[in-house]
């Protein structure tokens, strides 16, 4: 049985940073790549173009003349006293990976949990946004099967070598 957001402890859970943003370069589709805080993990989540935008745009530090979707969320959450503390990818059903925003709002002097489903794209673009941690369960990254950098791949040998030989400057940027 796949982990319970609710449940999932703190042992269970990889922090990862967001390493890059890249165009897959056989399905030309955005993909997101999160590597493991202090270790050798890598997990490529392919997105969406809207979702990679937002992306991008963040890691970029531009600021379109307009509020973009996720900007927009982030001003709603901050006008009723809630932020964004942290994303939890907690699942993966059907080959789609499933996330948890986890949040909190402060109501009567009291801080009150929110849980929000999401999907992993929207959920960075608003952690980013908060500067938030990203976490995923030990399990999920397991069954998807990660990219650990530091062992022989076998039938993921291609994989990790397409994302080694990746230049720095490709993941930091992302061309609309």
């Amino acid at each position: 049985m796949s982990p319970d957001p609710n449940m999932t402890s703190v042992d269970d859970l990889i922090e990862m940073q967001i390493r890059g943003l890249m165009l897959d370069p056989t399905s030309k589709v955005p993909v997101v790549v999160l590597h493991e805080v202090g270790g050798s993990l890598l997990l490529p989540i392919w997105i969406g173009l809207f979702e990679a935008n937002a992306i991008a745009l963040h890691l970029e530090s531009i600021t379109p003349p307009r509020p973009m979707t996720h900007d927009l969320l982030r001003a709603v959450f901050e006008h009723f006293g809630a932020k964004v503390d942290r994303l939890v990818i907690s699942d993966l059903i059907e080959n789609t990976l499933h996330a948890t925003l986890w949040g909190s709002r402060l109501e009567d002097a009291q801080d009150h949990e929110v849980q929000l489903d999401c999907r992993p794209s929207d959920g960075i673009a608003l952690a980013l946004r908060f500067e938030a941690p990203v976490f995923v369960c030990r399990d999920v990254l397991d069954r998807a099967q990660a990219i650990d950098l530091t062992k022989d791949l076998s039938d993921q040998e291609i994989a990790a070598k397409w994302l080694e030989s990746l230049d720095p400057s490709d993941l930091g940027k992302y061309t609309m």
